[in-house]
């Protein structure tokens, strides 16, 4: 009996010990979540700059083991699971990080034993500042009495501080804003040709003193086209007029007449536009159309008016000029004709029998007479001053006679050729007379 005794105390000894566990299962517990970031704010959140690094870490206990898992949650569509591994702890790291990387970041430890999880959460913000600078804008209106602007500088985070600011006004006398837009209300009483307005762009991102802008200066219009037009009647003519140079941009309309009356599109007007070009087309015009007609900008700063004056002329008047440019050109040819026939034929006419009787007429004959012969001149010719009687002395007369006294001019020949060889032989001091 005693050894049957000690047998059944050792089975059931061990049969105990068979059925009880090695250890029981505890956690996850400690459970911790960290962002090294760029900078942390006093609240604890990381924040982090566009382009930089990130490194998270997870660690968690539990036994007799665990399963670690990092998650995001965010405005992305990216949410769930970023990485998980059994262990102690579990890093993960995120390099270039963008904006879409904004939102909250959670570490979820999960005993392999019991399932049990437990989490801890930490939040991440990316701070970023556009490349480009803040976009001016006006509101259009139909009321010139004052202009709203708007300065817009959207893709900031967090939001930027905007400032409008007139450079003819002292800085800081003017309101700044933190928010993604901000308007400006102006009197147009107030403003002026050249007048610039701007607005001034500032984020935690940037450099001390760096600052984005963007501006308006303000200027009349100036519409610009042809003064003067001319139409055919029974036809079609188009009138264009530019105004480009505006800021903000005017109002620019067609109109006619010293009462300017507002020109409506219709089956006589047709109005369109070719960029900056705004052009008027006068279908079948008629003398009623003939006149002036204005171009009209108006902005909040002036209106500026281009006058055109438009000439309607029939068809018979196109035929009368055209008979009298016909006319001209055929009077300018003619001449053209007649003058190079008289510059080929001058020589001809010269020196031809048409001008030889003339000349002959109108001949001239030099007499050299002695002193001794001069008598025989006295009834012919006007009588000369007296002078100094000298038997040295040769009278020289040149006489306008008749062509026809043929002999008077051979015997004025001869003395001519007397006088000559009396100076080659006496040499006396002549005395010329006319």
């Amino acid at each position: 009996m005693t050894v049957l005794a000690a047998l059944g105390l050792l089975h059931l000894c061990v049969s105990a010990g068979a059925s009880r566990p090695v250890r029981n299962p505890g956690g996850p517990g400690d459970v911790s979540a960290s962002i090294s970031a760029s900078t942390t704010l006093p609240n604890g959140t990381a924040v982090a700059y566009r382009g930089s690094s990130v490194s998270l870490r997870c660690s968690a206990a539990s036994s007799p083991s665990q399963r670690l898992t990092w998650t995001f949650a965010g405005a992305s569509s990216s949410n769930g699971s970023l990485a998980s591994s059994s262990g102690p702890s579990l890093d993960f790291r995120m390099d270039q990080v963008q904006p879409n990387a904004q939102g909250v970041y959670s570490c979820v430890a999960a005993n392999a034993v019991s399932n049990q999880t437990a989490n801890s959460s930490a939040e991440l913000l990316v701070y970023y500042v556009p490349d480009g600078h803040p976009e001016c804008m006006w509101v259009p209106s139909v009321n010139y009495s004052h202009v709203q602007l708007v300065c817009s500088w959207s893709g900031a985070y967090p939001a930027p501080e905007l400032r409008w600011r007139d450079e003819a006004q002292d800085p800081a006398q003017d309101p700044a804003q933190v928010a993604d837009s901000l308007s400006l209300t102006l009197n147009a009483s107030l403003l002026s040709d050249g007048q610039t307005v701007r607005c001034t762009g500032r984020h935690q991102l940037l450099g001390p003193g760096e600052e984005r802008t963007c501006s308006f200066t303000f200027r009349s219009p100036y519409p610009e086209g042809e003064p003067l037009a001319t139409a055919l009647e029974a036809t079609s003519v188009t009138l264009t007029c530019r105004e480009v140079s505006s800021v903000p941009p005017a109002d620019t309309t067609w109109r006619r007449g010293q009462q300017q009356d507002v020109i409506v599109p219709g089956s006589k007007y047709v109005l369109s536009e070719d960029g900056p070009a705004l052009k008027l087309t006068i279908l079948n015009v008629s003398q009623d159309d003939q006149g002036v007609y204005f171009c009209r900008s108006q902005n909040a700063l002036a209106v500026r008016e281009l006058e055109v004056y438009l000439t309607v002329k029939t068809s018979s008047a196109y035929t009368g000029a055209a008979i009298g440019l016909f006319i001209a050109a055929l009077i300018a040819a003619l001449a053209v004709v007649v003058a190079k026939t008289l510059y080929a034929s001058r020589h001809r006419i010269c020196l031809g029998g048409g001008f030889e009787q003339i000349e002959e007429d109108r001949a001239e004959v030099l007499s050299l007479v002695d002193s001794d012969d001069e008598q025989l001149f006295q009834d012919a010719v006007p009588q000369l001053p007296p002078v100094t009687p000298d038997p040295q002395t040769t009278l020289v007369q040149i006489h306008r006679i008749p062509s026809s006294d043929h002999e008077d001019a051979e015997t004025a020949e001869a003395s001519w050729q007397q006088l000559e060889d009396t100076e080659q032989t006496d040499e006396p001091e002549d005395l010329v007379t006319f």
